[in-house]
């Protein structure tokens, strides 16, 4: 790509060689030193090439001397098109202040690409990043990474490193979230396992404290799964941190009602578009208001950044396109509204047990009461059950006077 933006602002000439020995045109290119490319064979004896201005020129020159026919199929570039404008002059002093703007505002921000972060959000970052003069416009050359990164890596502490990589008129910046440590396991504080909820118990691992169920047994909410006190032969009970994990058989019943009749969006076919030019951070806008009171309506928004020869230029086109829509009531066949229950009942049984384990089945049943749709979902899961909680020692307090 930079081979060739060079090529087009020195000049180059496309061009089509024929003769009976074409090859004897191409050795003449390697015997002078002449480069060409985008070669393109037409026929046996005619081809099609591309060189420099200068090359050309010696080109010609030099196949004087040859049963050839070199013809001219087009002029690009830069010189070639500042050459039309040579008696235009306010014209072509435009385009120089033009190009010396281009120039000049490539050394300067004017897009951001943030890549790396997964749970801190972008806007973060950015707001972040322009706190510490980081920002659309910022001088690019002027920017100290390692003074940045300091600063940034204090203002949000879900980082633990950031690089600020100046491309063009593009920042690309790359971040590194901290890995959280590991909740440490207190094996301190006296405590017993309990029962989180009620189910079967089908697996029972003790690591600290001793186990009060067996595998097969029913247990209920909050009842004892493994004790924190233990009683010894030697120096009687002794209070440890209950440990361990309990897997049991839990069933869930799920119940939510669904309306048959429920409003849907229809469009009307009625559209507004407003359009904005976004200069920087200073936005002008071509509409009178974008507020648009007692009407529904759906908001589109497309950002579209220009630039112009790969230079990213400071200017966004913003088009706003308002779609209005109205509400109209749509009765549901109860077999759908019965699928939309389901996918509710599902989803929230999925956010309630996947911390503790899997949902082995499901039976969805309906029932129709007027407009309404009762809707039930039981569930059976294997999950694990046990929660710890503190065991609450009196220390012996101060021996009264009698």
């Amino acid at each position: 790509m930079l081979t060739g933006i060079i090529n087009r602002l020195r000049g180059q000439v496309h061009i089509r060689a024929e003769s009976a020995f074409p090859e004897r045109i191409l050795n003449l290119c390697g015997a002078r030193e002449l480069a060409f490319w985008d070669v393109t064979w037409e026929s046996p004896t005619a081809f099609t090439c591309r060189l420099s201005r200068r090359d050309w020129h010696r080109l010609r020159q030099a196949a004087k001397n040859l049963d050839c026919t070199l013809t001219v199929v087009g002029r690009e570039g830069a010189p070639y098109f500042l050459f039309r404008f040579r008696r235009r002059q306010s014209l072509l002093i435009g385009l120089l202040l033009c190009a010396t703007a281009l120039f000049l505002g490539s050394f300067f921000v004017w897009d951001f690409a943030v890549e790396g972060n997964e749970t801190v959000p972008t806007e973060e970052i950015l707001r972040a990043l322009e706190k510490n003069d980081v920002h659309l416009g910022s001088f690019g050359l002027a920017l100290d990474g390692e003074s940045i990164r300091n600063h940034v890596l204090l203002d949000i502490p879900g980082l633990s490193w950031i690089t600020v990589n100046v491309s063009g008129c593009r920042a690309h910046v790359q971040v590194r979230e901290r890995t959280p440590a590991p909740e440490r396991l207190d094996r301190q504080t006296p405590s017993n396992l309990v029962a989180r909820r009620a189910g079967l118990v089908l697996k029972v691992r003790a690591l600290d404290g001793v186990a009060a169920v067996q595998p097969g047994t029913a247990v209920e909410e909050e009842e004892l799964l493994i004790s924190g006190v233990e009683d010894t032969e030697t120096v009687g009970a002794r209070v440890l941190a209950g440990t361990g994990s309990v897997t049991a058989r839990t069933w869930y019943t799920l119940t939510t009602a669904v309306p048959l009749e429920a409003p849907e969006k229809r469009y009307t076919g009625r559209e507004q578009v407003g359009l904005s030019l976004v200069f920087g951070t200073r936005r002008i806008k071509f509409f009178a208001n974008s507020s648009i009171q007692g009407e529904k309506y759906d908001k589109i928004t497309v950002r579209r950044p220009l630039s112009l020869f790969g230079l990213r230029l400071p200017v966004t086109v913003v088009t706003e396109t308002f779609r209005f829509y109205e509400a109209v009531p749509v009765r549901r066949e109860p077999e759908a509204a019965e699928r939309a229950g389901e996918e509710i009942l599902t989803a929230y049984l999925a956010s309630i047990v996947e911390p503790y384990g899997t949902v082995s089945s499901t039976l969805c049943a309906s029932r129709q009461k007027g407009g309404v749709l009762t809707v039930t979902l039981s569930a059976e899961c294997v999950e694990e059950i046990g929660v710890r909680v503190p065991i609450f020692t009196e220390e012996p307090g101060p021996a009264e006077d009698p």
